[in-house]
């Protein structure tokens, strides 16, 4: 039985909430004044990734009283209706203390079937790229897609970091078979490839909150999201999107 679509009305209400608190975290960006906080993890975090899931969270308690909400900056809560609101405030939070506009905040929306909507909001940019399940994918309104180069040594290859994650092999093998590869990657390689402006993203170590966009928005654009593993879903610790041309090929060459 194929899960029901989304409603617009909901994929609508989460667009306005990423926004909304993107518009927080702005007020915030290359300010003098931003404190920066060491997490137990070593990770950084400033009152804009604190006020903007309190933001979130309040707006959801508020219309969606039995909904779950997970998100990175504060304990999870647990509802009845059987629907999960996940937050990143700010993925890409080094980015955003180091003035670089590539930083987003990504919404997500789970329910009994999956994975259901999507969001990935990058205020410096001014761009929205959303989509709900059997809605589509959006950027701004227009429609969009990934692209259909199907050559690894053409393809452009996003990520947060070529370091620290990666193994020694894995940069070897990249390097190996001609890849172009770019970093400040977080949500924005997410979103480059469901535009259809890179073929691939990858993240070897992430978070349920930094993937929860990422399944219905590039299925929506026609590519293909897994872990490296090639396990279907955003809680598996890793995560590669792709164009979905070569899918198999991007996992071979990480392997």
């Amino acid at each position: 039985m194929n899960a029901p679509p989304a409603t617009q009305e909901l994929l609508g209400e989460a667009v306005d909430l990423a926004r909304e608190a993107g518009e927080f975290t702005l007020e915030h960006f290359r300010s003098v004044d931003l404190e920066i906080i060491r997490k137990h993890d070593g990770t950084p975090v400033t009152v804009a990734d604190q006020g903007a899931e309190r933001l979130l969270r309040e707006r959801i308690a508020a219309a969606h009283p039995d909904d779950s909400v997970a998100g990175e900056e504060e304990d999870d809560t647990h509802g009845t209706s059987g629907r999960t609101w996940i937050i990143d405030p700010i993925d890409g939070t080094k980015a955003f203390t180091h003035g670089v506009p590539l930083y987003s905040g990504l919404l997500a929306v789970t329910d009994e079937h999956g994975p259901l909507i999507g969001v990935i909001n990058l205020p410096g940019l001014s761009e929205t790229v959303y989509a709900g399940r059997g809605l589509g994918c959006f950027c701004n309104g227009e429609p969009v897609h990934v692209n259909d180069c199907t050559d690894l040594s053409d393809s452009y290859l996003m990520t947060s970091g070529f370091g620290g994650a990666w193994r020694i092999d894995q940069i070897a093998a990249v390097l190996d078979a001609g890849v172009t590869v770019r970093t400040w990657g977080d949500g924005y390689g997410y979103a480059l490839v469901a535009t259809g402006q890179a073929e691939a993203m990858v993240d070897p170590i992430a978070a349920v909150w930094d993937l929860g966009p990422m399944p219905v928005i590039l299925s929506e654009a026609g590519g293909r999201f897994t872990s490296l593993e090639g396990l279907d879903g955003f809680d598996h610790g890793s995560g590669i999107a792709t164009n979905g041309r070569n899918h198999q090929a991007w996992l071979d060459l990480l392997a």
